[in-house]
Order: C-alpha cells, then sequence, then structure tokens
C-alpha cells in the first residue's frame, strides 16, 4: 500500500481501544501496539514523520499494511497486546531477549563429584533439575552462592581419581573453597557438602541451618573456635541464598522495584526483589540498543513481559515513573494470580529512595557492560543525527579569538577525536596586522591561514576535519563557510553559542537554523567541554603573551636591550625569572657579550658578588 493508501485506512478506523498490527511486504508483523482510540494513534503514524524518532521512521517506512482488532476496553486491549507481542516477537517493540529462554539449574554426581550447571530445558538424563528461574544472570549467581556457601569445588577435577594429584588452586588459599582435591581431604565432609547442596536445592534451608548451629555449638563446646566461626559463615550464607533463590523461583516477595536506565550504548532494566524489607535478589536485563521512546512506554513494554512469564507476584511493584496504562496493568498482574497486586508510582519517601537505588543499579550494570568506544561512537552517531551529517563527525576542530583591545590579538584551534582531546593538535595563532579587534577579520585570519597551510602541504596541518565548530553565533559560522567556499573546501561548520550567563546553550548553522542540544545530555556535555577546552587554550595564550609584553618592561630599562633582544632573551628563557637566574656564559650564547654583562649586572641582586 502506498503512503495515501494507509493514512486513508487509518481514517477509517473507528476512536474505539483495540490493537494494530503492522506487517511488512512480506506479511510479517513488524509491530504491535495498543491505543484508547484506534484511529487517532494509528493516523499518528503516517502524518507528523518529523516528530517521530529515528526507530519509529524507520518502522514506518516499512509498513505495506496494518490489521486492527478492537476491544470492549482499554485492559482488553492491553492483554491482546501482550499477547501478540509474545506470539509475534515483532522486531520494532521493546522486547527482553533471552535466546535460551527461562533457565534451569541442573544438578548431578559425575565421577565422584556434584556437578551444578545451568540448563535450556530439563530432560530425562538421570539429573535433576531445579527451576526455571529468571535471567540466566541470576540462575548463575544462585550456582556461585551455593558453591561460596558450601565451599565446594568449581574444577573440572574428578574423585577420587585425582585427589592428591597435584597443588590445590587459588580458590583453596582464598577461602572459597575447602581444596578436597588434597591427599588428606575428608571425602566424607565433600560428601556431607553435596548432599547438603541438593537439600537447599529441594528447599530445606530451615533444616540445613538448624542444623548447622547444632554442630556450631557443639564446635564451640569442644573449644574448636574456628571450626564454629566457618559453621557459623556457612549458616549466615546459607541464610541469604534461601531469601535469593526464594525469589528467583518465582515465590512470593513483599516488594518488587523496577530501574531502568538509558544510556548513549545501551539500555538496562533491573528489578530488586525484597522480601520482609530486606534486599534479597537482584535480575536485570540488558538491551543492546538505546531507547529512543517515552520512558513510560519502555517501562509498561518491560514490566508486562517482565511479569507475564511469571506465575508468582509480589505484593506491591515500584515503578520509576507514571504510565498511562497503570490500571489495567494492575488489573491484568492481579487477575492472573487472583489477589490485588499493587502498581505503584512513588514521589517521595522510602519507596522513591528504592527506585533510586533501582535505577542507579541499571546505570551501573550499563556503564560497566559499554565500553568506551561504544559510547563514543553512539555519542558522535547522536551529534551527527541532530546536524544532519551523512557520517559521524570523528575529527572536530574548534576556534576561539581572545583580546584585549588591539593588542596581543590571539586564537586556540583545538582538535577533538572520537570525543576526546588530541592535543598534540592544538595551534595557536597571533593575528596579524589587526589595528582593532574585530573578532570576525581574526576568524577570517585564522581559517585562512589554517586551510592554506592544508593546500600548501604542511604536515603540521595535513588532517582535514569533519566539523568546524566556531565560538560565535550565526554570523562567525558565515565567516567560517566563505573561508571554505573561497579556498574550494566542504567541512559542515556549526557556531556554539552562549548563554547570558556564558554557558553553552546551543549550536547554530551559518544560515541561522538553531539546533537545540540540551535535549541529550551527553551531546550538550561534549559540546560544552569543547567549548570551554577551546576558550581556556586561547585565554591562557593570550595572558602569556600579555606577561611577556609586560615583563619584558624590566628588560627595557637596561642600556642595549631594544625590542629585538628583549624578544630574543624571551624566547630562549621563556621568561624574565629565568632570565636574572641565568649565568653569564648562559646569556652571552643569546645576546652580544656586551649586552649579556649588563643584562647579569642589571638584573643580579644587590650585594650579589660578580661571577
Amino acid at each position: 500500500m502506498t503512503l495515501e493508501e494507509l493514512k486513508e485506512k487509518a481514517r477509517a478506523l473507528p476512536l474505539r481501544p483495540g490493537v494494530y498490527i503492522m506487517q511488512d511486504v512480506h506479511h510479517e508483523v513488524i509491530y504491535v501496539g495498543k491505543a484508547k482510540a484506534l484511529k487517532n494513534r494509528v493516523s499518528q503514524y503516517f502524518q507528523d514523520a518529523a516528530s517521530h524518532t529515528e526507530k519509529t521512521r524507520a518502522m514506518v517506512g516499512q509498513i505495506d499494511t496494518f490489521d486492527v482488532i478492537v476491544a470492549e476496553s482499554e485492559f482488553e486491549a492491553l492483554v491482546l497486546e501482550s499477547a501478540l507481542i509474545k506470539r509475534h516477537q515483532p522486531r520494532y517493540n521493546i522486547l527482553l531477549k533471552d535466546d535460551k529462554g527461562y533457565p534451569y539449574i541442573r544438578v548431578a554426581m559425575e565421577n565422584g563429584m556434584l556437578r551444578l550447571s545451568l540448563a535450556t530445558r530439563a530432560v530425562e538424563d538421570g539429573a535433576r533439575y531445579f527451576g526455571p528461574y529468571g535471567s540466566r544472570g541470576s540462575t548463575q549467581g544462585i550456582i556461585e552462592a551455593l558453591r561460596r556457601a558450601l565451599k565446594l569445588p568449581s574444577c573440572n577435577k574428578k574423585f577420587p581419581r585425582d585427589q592428591g594429584k597435584g597443588r590445590p588452586c587459588l580458590n583453596f588459599h582464598m577461602g572459597l573453597c575447602d581444596g578436597y582435591c588434597r591427599a588428606e581431604a575428608d571425602m566424607a565432609m565433600y560428601q556431607e557438602a553435596a548432599q547438603q547442596a541438593i537439600r537447599l536445592m529441594e528447599g530445606e534451608f530451615k533444616q540445613v541451618g538448624e542444623e548447622l548451629l547444632a554442630e556450631m555449638a557443639q564446635a564451640a563446646e569442644a573449644l574448636q573456635f574456628e571450626r564454629a566461626a566457618q559453621l557459623r559463615d556457612r549458616y549466615q550464607a546459607i541464610e541469604l541464598l534461601g531469601k535469593r533463590q526464594k525469589v528467583l523461583s518465582g515465590s512470593l516477595a513483599d516488594t518488587d522495584v523496577v530501574g531502568v536506565y538509558r544510556g548513549d550504548a545501551k539500555t538496562c532494566f533491573v528489578v530488586l526483589h525484597y522480601i520482609e524489607g530486606e534486599l534479597a535478589a537482584k535480575d536485570w536485563q540488558l538491551l543492546q540498543t538505546p531507547m529512543e521512546e517515552e520512558l513510560s512506554d519502555i517501562v509498561s513494554s518491560l514490566v508486562r513481559q517482565y511479569y507475564g512469564a511469571r506465575s508468582r507476584l509480589p505484593k506491591q511493584i515500584l515503578l520509576p515513573c507514571e504510565l498511562e496504562d497503570e490500571v489495567p496493568l494492575a488489573r491484568m498482574l492481579s487477575e492472573r494470580v487472583e489477589r490485588r497486586v499493587y502498581v505503584i508510582t512513588p514521589q517521595r519517601g522510602a519507596k522513591a529512595e528504592l527506585i533510586q537505588l533501582a535505577n542507579l543499579n541499571a546505570k551501573e550494570e550499563a556503564e560497566r557492560a559499554t565500553s568506551r568506544e561504544e559510547r563514543q561512537s553512539r555519542l558522535l552517531e547522536l551529534l551527527a543525527k541532530m546536524l544532519g551529517l551523512q557520517t559521524p563527525p570523528v575529527r572536530m576542530e574548534s576556534y576561539d579569538i581572545s583580546n584585549q583591545g588591539a593588542s596581543d590579538i590571539v586564537a586556540s584551534m583545538v582538535v577533538y577525536v572520537n570525543a576526546r582531546p588530541r592535543k598534540r593538535d592544538y595551534r595557536h595563532f597571533k593575528l596579524r596586522d589587526m589595528e582593532q579587534a574585530d573578532d570576525y577579520a581574526a576568524m577570517k585570519q585564522v581559517l585562512t591561514r589554517r586551510f592554506q597551510r592544508y593546500l600548501e602541504g604542511d604536515a603540521r596541518f595535513a588532517e582535514l576535519p569533519d566539523l568546524l565548530l566556531i565560538d560565535g553565533g550565526e554570523s562567525h559560522a558565515r565567516v567560517a563557510l566563505g573561508v571554505l567556499e573561497e579556498l574550494g573546501l566542504q567541512i559542515p561548520v556549526v557556531g556554539m553559542v552562549k548563554d547570558d550567563r556564558h554557558r553553552t546553550r546551543a549550536l547554530v548553522t551559518p544560515t541561522g537554523a538553531e539546533i537545540g542540544i540540551q535535549a541529550n545530555q551527553a551531546v550538550f556535555a561534549l559540546i560544552g567541554q569543547i567549548q570551554e577546552e577551546t576558550h581556556r587554550f586561547a585565554i591562557t595564550f593570550h595572558r602569556q603573551q600579555q606577561s611577556l609584553r609586560v615583563k619584558g618592561s624590566e628588560l627595557d630599562k637596561i642600556s642595549g636591550v631594544g625590542p629585538k633582544r628583549r624578544t630574543q632573551l624571551l624566547r630562549h628563557f621563556k621568561s624574565v625569572k629565568r632570565v636574572k637566574a641565568a649565568t653569564l656564559e648562559e646569556l652571552e650564547q643569546v645576546v652580544p657579550k656586551q649586552v649579556a654583562q649588563a643584562v647579569f649586572e642589571a638584573l643580579q641582586p644587590k650585594g650579589a658578588g660578580k661571577p
């Protein structure tokens, strides 16, 4: 269907709640959504493309036709949408992906060793399977916690064949394993620990805990304090493990706290599980692409998928933002477990602090899983999208003018490569033949000199930038564009605009189109950093030039030292202070002996002896 045909079909839809199903030319379902009023919602896709996110524009470009299912209420539409998303897994919907499904823990005795491992499904192979659990990461955490609580080996050695062969590994020396591979190890203790592991997987936390407490008391009475301390640590670890496994296996928790973080390269969804006010477990999942949708849409979709596969739900679920479909969502969850499930968006107090903690955990997981290169790449992609560039600007050059009247007019060139400063490419310029301060003329001279050197083959200016950032507004950007056109170069140019408080506000094109960057914090921070760095580099050089000129007056008082000799001395020694500290022989290497003698005598402290 053409775009006009799609528009016409959308306009004919009823103003009733329902579900719409977008399909491509191959009749594959690419998106499923719900609406309070089908006509209004579906029509939006085919009207104002400029307001769409990049993902939505891409999706709309793939739509060949769509179907709708009218529902009696928004609640029915929500339930139907969830079922259709689960069935079709449309590529443009927000999806919690786990290609291995919900995992099991496989428990088996193999070659005298207890083997604990993840399994995608339970099969008839003589082993025991426990689960299914939540995410693979959380389930693997259960296995590791079980091993550490009972100090079970995680190696591939076989008992009794490998007992006494070789040295115990680092885990034994770190206290993470009891070292049953040692020749003197008590294998009866190993068998006891292995059986305790199986009992714990069966849920006998209370019974095993009571046995450990009794054994701990006996060890204390026998003055075996080290053994008693080991049993105490094991008891505490098992108690925490019991709460954690209870949550992950789908048993009832008091409160689940949802957190979401949208990073520059990845998005993370986190659920913190609380039992009796104590944090028992954390479940999280990374989505490998950043999310451009509204936060409420992201949370709604992820929460419905996460809890849709669970038969046991907590008493209350705390959300990081209000949802448009919060009421039907709570009803859907409540009907599934045949009791009231409260869906709450706390605004203040202890519950709001729990949301902050969940969001922080989501951020930590996303940042930890995102490399610096991924963040930089995504950041430059966003900047390119804002500026309408075909490719991300890998190399950016920024320019600023610094002056005080007509004296010591200087400019700075700062270079960023892959969103990081490359200081070896920074350059200073001292403006020539400037009778008065004129920022536009100064900018024209600096850019002409810089790109003229490129055209002449100067190795220090051999690389062309992918983007020019000019400190100033539309007029400054227009001057830069004029220089490039005169030299026959094509490089994108934008000005960096500041607000009344001299802080970065926006970017502006040579034609005066202002580009807001404050909506994306990462891009806003990068442009602000570049602008501040360019200004700092310019003002520092300007002050150095002023200092040389002002301090040079002390040398001007010395007989035989004129502007030329003063410049020679300052260029060689860098400052008047170093000229004062120089020996007569060092001065004679820069200026004639007679002048060196005059400088040496004039700058020596009173009372100092002659060489």
